[in-house]
């Protein structure tokens, strides 16, 4: 579940799921060069895609309980669609691995301000294969509302699907929403170049998506949309024809004007009807905004809020996305919402506003962690000295990193509230094997002991970063003090607001390491001053890492700034500095009232003895792992025990 969202209670009616979105499910491809062509496009940014998917992913944001009933290809990308699914709090029960289809592709580029071409891969593809059999029938009987969509009434296959689906929600007393999702391309009608034109009037098309009007509860479509469905390109005359054909509450997406909504008859204007005012913002991109809104208005219909809420919702969901890049990684989440509605007076340019940007990142991260324990193992320099004065060869550390690596599995048995801290450089092998766990994951990119503080890549990070896995966490070490030499501070500081610049567009998250330097002066309240210096600077990292302490004072002042300035932050861990095994159990006992510090990130108290007699050939692989996974263990257990302290003490 994604971090402060609020989960609804299971209905008085006895349903225990919001809404079940049927039909598109896709992987995106988003050209990220922004006012070319795509032929022009030179790198694309990979998201989940697919109108209900999208408003799947947008309620479960918003603390809708949802499911999607699709089909996806028994390949990476319909594994890499079902895995962010699951991330994102969506019940993928009903989503279906179809072995003889690939998940289909969507290729998309925002040209200017009102061209956004788009190129569908979609021939035979696997969620056009989904039938009425694929219909389970207990999950729409559990559903509050079921939601179809005008692409899958195109087909036969998919048309039966949707029906069923929409026959057993009214029986069982369940709402139909559907969405008019008109893309013309998709139904023949346009050449294949043309999948960003709206609007292609044909009769027949007309007369199927009117099939499934006696069945609606909830109509909401763009006014092209209102067009296709009512047959004529007069939008309130086009209205009417629909009311004729059913009574369901019906919702006209006006863009920048907002939108109106029809419960009753339908008058001879559109602003007669309730009218929710739109934002003003900028429109970088209109893509995703409407499966936005309609994540935003189900939000409140589903909650029986008044009529004039839910629009606000809808649109206020829709501005918020056509101001960024993406469908399904732009729709807001609950607290983003609330601070978006609570603050009015924000940028034209909203994706420009930093406090909401923030929450927006900090709401939408992968996992939650209770707690975080860590074997460090990215240490580059210390395996060099410790190779040199054995004489050992240094091509054999990426092999004792490997060792780690099992190590830390062996100890952790698939729990991801473990993690491992890898190295580029000696530890590529094992970060590359690493991806096949669930265990948190860091990587360093300063050069080692560098003051000022220098990365150990190109002279653009952000280029060093685009080639990082996401599941990468940015680990960068800085000797800092708040009272360093001027020029010495403010180097640093540029380097760390351009890293964390980095990590938030290339969508890493970002651990900043703070060691104070031997033969600085320093007291309890250093190191929060530290953290409020780089905080005052923008900087709002996803992880801290700091020394351990042993003084309340100091860490009543870390905790204090932490919260202040971010309440999201994910939290800090511990580092070792290569002190023994009792000396850091006696500082987790020290720090496990605290709730801001939620585990450790330990090296060389754990792996020095064993590496130093591996490279000397004194023990084998079987002995180094057992030797590494026993330090761990220790570790681990006094870490639990002095937690488990507090609760009983409590």
């Amino acid at each position: 579940m994604r971090g402060g969202m609020v989960r609804p209670e299971v209905s008085d009616d006895g349903k225990t799921l919001d809404l079940l979105a049927i039909g598109r499910s896709s992987v995106d491809l988003y050209g990220q060069q922004v006012g070319g062509r795509l032929e022009d496009m030179g790198s694309f940014a990979k998201y989940v895609g697919g109108s209900p998917t999208n408003t799947a992913i947008g309620g479960a944001r918003l603390g809708l309980q949802t499911a999607l009933l699709t089909r996806v290809g028994g390949d990476h990308m319909g594994r890499f669609i079902r895995e962010q699914l699951v991330r994102e709090g969506v019940d993928v029960a009903s989503v279906i691995t179809d072995q003889q289809r690939l998940t289909a592709l969507v290729i998309l580029g925002i040209r200017d301000r009102e061209s956004f071409p788009l190129i569908f891969y979609r021939e035979d593809c696997a969620d056009m294969a989904l039938t009425a059999a694929d219909v389970e029938a207990a999950q729409v009987r559990a559903a509050r509302a079921v939601l179809i969509n005008g692409t899958h009434l195109s087909q036969p296959g998919v048309r039966d699907c949707s029906m069923k689906a929409a026959e057993l929600a009214r029986a069982s007393g369940g709402k139909v929403v559907f969405d008019v999702d008109y893309r013309p391309v998709l139904w023949g009608l346009t050449a294949r170049d043309l999948g960003e034109n709206r609007f292609v009037a044909h009769e027949a098309v007309t007369q199927i998506l009117q099939r499934v009007l006696p069945l609606c509860d909830l109509v909401v479509g763009t006014e092209e949309e209102i067009h296709i469905l009512g047959g004529t390109t007069d939008t309130v005359a086009a209205l009417k024809a629909i009311r004729t054909r059913t009574g369901a509450l019906l919702v006209c997406k006006r863009g920048p004007d907002g939108c109106s909504a029809f419960p009753g008859a339908i008058p001879d204007s559109l602003d007669a009807g309730v009218v929710g005012p739109g934002f003003n913002v900028e429109v970088f991109n209109v893509l995703g905004a409407g499966d936005a809104f309609m994540s935003g208005f189900l939000r409140g219909w589903l909650r029986d809020l008044p009529l004039e809420r839910c629009c606000e919702l809808a649109n206020a969901a829709g501005a918020i996305v056509v101001s960024r890049h993406g469908c399904a990684p732009a729709m807001p989440t609950w607290p983003e919402m609330q601070a978006f509605l609570a603050n009015r007076d924000r940028p034209f340019r909203l994706r420009e506003d930093a406090e909401l940007e923030h929450i927006h990142w900090a709401t939408t991260r992968a996992g939650a962690y209770d707690q975080l324990t860590v074997l460090a193992i990215d240490h580059r320099s210390q395996f060099e000295d410790m190779a040199r004065e054995l004489g050992a060869d240094l091509d054999r550390v990426p092999d004792f990193k490997r060792l780690a690596l099992s190590a830390l599995d062996k100890v952790a048995g698939g729990d991801a509230q473990f993690g491992i801290l890898l190295d580029g450089r000696f530890g590529f092998d094992a970060l590359a094997a690493a991806a096949d766990h669930p265990y948190w994951i860091g990587r360093p990119i300063e050069v080692p002991k560098s003051r000022p503080l220098e990365f150990e890549c190109s002279a653009d990070v952000a280029t060093e970063l685009a080639e990082w896995p996401l599941n990468q966490v940015v680990k960068v070490l800085c000797l800092y003090h708040p009272d360093d030499a001027p020029e010495l501070r403010e180097r640093q500081e540029r380097q760390l607001l351009r890293l964390f610049d980095a990590c938030r567009k290339t969508r890493h998250e970002l651990l900043v390491e703070i060691i104070l330097p031997a033969g600085m002066a320093s007291d309890a309240t250093t190191v929060a001053h530290a953290l409020e210096r780089l905080y005052s600077l923008g900087i709002k990292p996803d992880w801290w890492k700091l020394e351990p302490m042993d003084d309340p004072a100091h860490w009543r002042g870390v905790a204090s700034v932490i919260e202040r300035h971010d309440p999201f932050c994910r939290g800090v861990v511990l580092l070792g500095l290569s002190q023994p095994i009792e000396t850091l159990l006696a500082a987790f006992a020290a720090v496990a009232d605290v709730p801001v510090v939620k585990g450790f990130a330990v090296g060389r108290t754990i792996f020095a003895e064993a590496a130093r007699a591996w490279l000397a050939d004194e023990i084998d692989d079987a002995a180094a792992v057992t030797m590494l996974a026993a330090n761990l263990s220790e570790l681990v257990e006094g870490w639990r025990r002095a937690r488990a302290s507090v609760g009983q003490a409590a």
